[in-house]
This record gives C-alpha cells, structure tokens and sequence, in this order.
C-alpha cells in the first residue's frame, strides 16, 4: 500500500514492491521481457491504483473531528491541584565519554535477536526449542564483541541533556524560557492533536497538554536530550568489510544501535532520580524499566507522538546538540552517526505515549500557520499522517 500510494505515483517508470528478495528474480524478467513487460507493467499499475483508491476511501470513511472539537476533548489535567516538580539542575549538561560498562544492565537484549530474523523474547530465546542452539551462539559473539568495545574504548558513548522552564501556550505549543523569571523565550515547540472521534472518556491527545498552560500561573519544565554510541563505529565496521566479514559488520552496528538505547534509558533514569528528581525514591527492575513503568515519558520527534521530523530542528538549536555531541542532521533529519537516540522529557504523571495517526486538513493548515511553513511543505512532511488526499495543483 504504501508503494502504490507514496512510491509508484512519484516516479515515470516501473515501480514494484517485492515482499521477499528470491521473488525479484521473476520481476527482473517480466521487466526485461519484450513480449511480456507492457502487460506485467500495465497489470501492476492497474493493481496499484485500485491500491490507492481503496487507501482513500477508507480515508474518507474514517471519523474525525475537526480541530475546534479535537482540542475541547483534551486530556484533563487539574492544574490548580498539581505543582510542577522543579528540576535539581536547570540547563544543559553535556557527557563526553559516557562509561559503555554502565550501560550493559540497561540494554533490551529482544530487538537485537529480532534484528537477525530470531523472533522471541530475551532471556527465554536462549533456550527455546527451535531458535536457542543459534541464538545462544549469537549472544556469546555479541558480549564478546561488546567486551571488546569496552577494554579497548574503539566505540564511545556521547550525549547532551537539558531541562528548561516551559509552558503550554495556545492549544497545542510549548514555549521554553531561559529561566524562571520568564524573562526571555528560548524558542516555542509546536505539537500535534489526535483528530479521531473518541468514545466517551477517551480523549484527543497532545503532548503539549501535559504542561502547565502558562495562564495557570505555575512554573512548569520539560526536558530534551541527543545520546549516540556510534563514536568509532565507522572505523570499525569498515575494518571488518575490508575483510569481507559481514557477520561482525552487522554485529557491531546492532549492538551500536542497542547500546543507544541503553544510554537514553540511562539518561531517563537518572533524569527521573537525579536531575529533575521527581521520583527520586524509584525502585524498579530492568522487566519493568523496558516495560517503561516509570513516571514520565521520553516521546521522539518524528515518532507517533510527535511525527514531524522538523520540531528535531529545534531540539538541536536547543541543545547545541550537533556542538555538544558531535550527531549530525541529515537534509530528512535523520540522526548521524545512525547509533543515536534524541527527544524530550515529560514529567507529568499523567504523560503517556499515544499515536497521533491520521489528521485533517483544517489541523495541516493551523500546524503549518504556527510554524510559519508554507502549506505544501506542511504535507509533506506530515504525508504520512495526513486523511485526507492533498490537492496536486
């Protein structure tokens, strides 16, 4: 679906989604095939734009709200009652050569065995009938391997923290001050509002939402942070393709990519219990700390929360990330090195991950007049949360 909606429209020339590599060989031919390409090409097309034409009907069936009533439907929070938790350590602290050792307990070994097509839950992987012989050995190479990362220091761990006096303004934004005299804005961040239609007691989400509107008259904060482990992965991995090893080339890159998340867990619990401090009695184990029962929540710009990629912008202006860790953003905002992990903090107890999914265009066009983008440029780097079919013209 999503290549005949997003993919095959965009481009002149054949497109073809193939689910599984050993089917593209039977592609390649028809493609290639004088007698058989203008059939297999216009049968594929066709294919595709009755695709589309199912993915917008059910766009149009779907049930939204417009905005007006998506926001009269916001979570509610009683701010007269509830006093913000003021941080122990306002601004931005930077970690150099942040202590991989550290980081081992905090790893969620499950996605790196799904990263090798072993599915199943970690430890009980290990000994599971089919898949535990293989896993077994794939887990002794990684803790070798991340052993080896640690003596000899050929991978490092960077990363930058901060948190800001903050307040919701409007509806859906959040502006961030440079202290708590409120003297001076830092910047405002924009944020987005599920338009679904609920059912009664179930409410139109926003992230903004779980900050102190600044009428409210309390002083609230919010976080935001940018970690990599992938200081030296480059050289390493290009060490192993030099010789042709693919196996511990993957290796290294998956445990890079695991051992970023480690550290923004790492970070999250000690932003929780030292930084900002507000549950700084909290006894978890490492189930529930994966499980996230914890308070407070930790959302990425372009994940469900949040999906625009650009907000990841201002997080970068904010923590002079790139300065104080050295990741860079790509012209898509995709982090480099690739090992890395940023978003902000929420403390509130009431925070929780939610998908803001498909939006209408009234929400586009007020999103767009918030950020002082043009329209066009507002789709498309929401198009995948877009309901409805923007106009070409």
């Amino acid at each position: 679906m999503h290549t005949a909606v997003k993919i095959e429209p965009a481009y002149s020339a054949p497109t073809v989604y193939v689910h599984n590599a050993s089917r593209s060989v039977g592609v390649a031919s028809a493609l290639l095939s004088d007698r058989q390409r203008d059939d297999y090409v216009a049968g594929v097309r066709q294919e595709y734009a009755e695709a589309r034409e199912r993915h917008y009907s059910k766009l149009k069936d779907a049930r939204r709200v417009n905005l007006a009533k998506a926001r009269e439907n916001k979570q509610p929070i009683d701010w007269a009652r509830y006093t913000p938790p003021k941080p122990k350590q306002l601004g931005i602290s930077v970690f150099e050569d942040y202590d991989l050792a550290e980081l081992v307990e905090y790893i969620d070994w499950t996605p790196f065995f799904h990263s090798w097509e072993l599915k199943g839950r970690y430890p009980q992987i290990l000994t599971h009938e089919a898949m535990g012989e293989e896993a077994s050995k794939l887990f002794a190479d990684a803790q070798a391997m991340l052993t080896g990362f640690i003596n000899n220091k050929t991978l490092r761990a960077r990363a930058v923290i901060g948190l800001f006096p903050a307040n919701q303004v409007g509806d859906d934004d959040i502006r961030i001050f440079t202290d708590e005299s409120y003297s001076q804005e830092q910047m405002t961040v924009h944020q987005l509002r599920q338009q679904t239609q609920k059912t009664s007691g179930k409410y139109n989400h926003c992230l903004a939402d779980y900050v102190a509107p600044l009428d409210s008259g309390k002083t609230d904060y919010i976080g935001g942070f940018a970690v990599t482990s992938g200081i030296g992965l480059d050289a390493i991995v290009a060490e192993f393709e030099a010789d042709h090893d693919v196996y511990h080339s993957i290796m290294a890159k998956a445990l890079a990519d695991r051992l970023a998340e480690a550290f923004a867990e790492r970070l999250h619990e000690r932003i929780r219990k030292e930084f900002w401090g507000y549950a700084a009695d909290e006894v978890i184990s490492n189930d529930q700390r994966i499980a996230e029962k914890y308070q407070g929540i930790r959302p990425a710009p372009g994940y469900p929360a949040c999906p625009d990629h650009t907000e990841k912008e201002l997080l970068w202006q904010l923590l002079d990330a790139e300065a104080n860790t050295g990741i860079t953003l790509t012209e898509s905002y995709a982090m480099v090195p690739t090992a890395a992990v940023s978003g902000w903090y929420f403390s509130h107890p009431d925070s929780q991950y939610f998908g803001v999914a498909k939006i209408a265009e009234d929400q586009v066009e007020d999103y767009a007049q918030r950020k002082g983008m043009e329209m066009k440029t507002m789709e498309r780097w929401l198009s995948p949360n877009l309901g409805y079919e923007p106009d070409d013209s």
